[in-house]
């Protein structure tokens, strides 16, 4: 079994509940895992990075954060993938890299990666510099359209749960 079947494999189980067999995967692909994501092959790494979200490795974020630094903008929007689907149930996996995800959706060369870096900071907290941040991306005619326009759709969508009552 390769590692993507695994991953698929560890996503099937994950949405029928199956958190044993989800842990058994866990652990006989867990040095696989950490492997790819060190491999030379941007492909690899790519795969290891969605994988991680995949088997719901909430311990493997330190990789996920080397991910957002790799040099490969499809490693990077990888990494940007799971860390978003990781942080659906839990802001702490986007708070934990709040200032690297601001880096990426301010300066990176790629839009592509610039739109996933504003995606995943909806799933985070609301906090004022994140709001200021993309508020002002949205409103920057230099930016393309599609990194204005999430930008935009994420920064209102934090104002709004900024003002919220818990």
């Amino acid at each position: 079994m390769t590692l993507a079947e695994a991953a698929a494999q560890a996503q099937q189980l994950a949405e029928a509940g199956d958190e044993r067999a989800l842990a058994d995967l866990r652990r006989e692909w867990d040095e696989e895992v950490e492997s790819a994501a060190r491999d030379g092959d941007y492909r690899v790494r790519a795969q290891a990075f969605r994988a991680i979200a995949q088997f719901r490795y909430r311990q493997k974020l330190a990789l996920l954060e080397r991910g957002l630094a790799d040099e490969s903008p499809a490693c990077r929007g990888s990494a940007l993938v799971a860390l978003e689907a990781l942080s659906r149930d839990a802001p702490g996996v986007v708070n934990g890299v709040r200032s690297a995800l601001h880096n990426l959706v301010s300066a990176d060369p790629n839009d592509a990666v610039r739109r996933l870096a504003a995606l995943s900071l909806k799933n985070g907290s609301a906090q004022r510099e994140t709001i200021v941040l993309l508020s002002g991306i949205a409103a920057d005619d230099e930016e393309s359209r599609d990194v204005r326009e999430s930008a935009g759709k994420v920064a209102a969508a934090l104002t709004k749960k900024s003002r919220t009552p818990r």
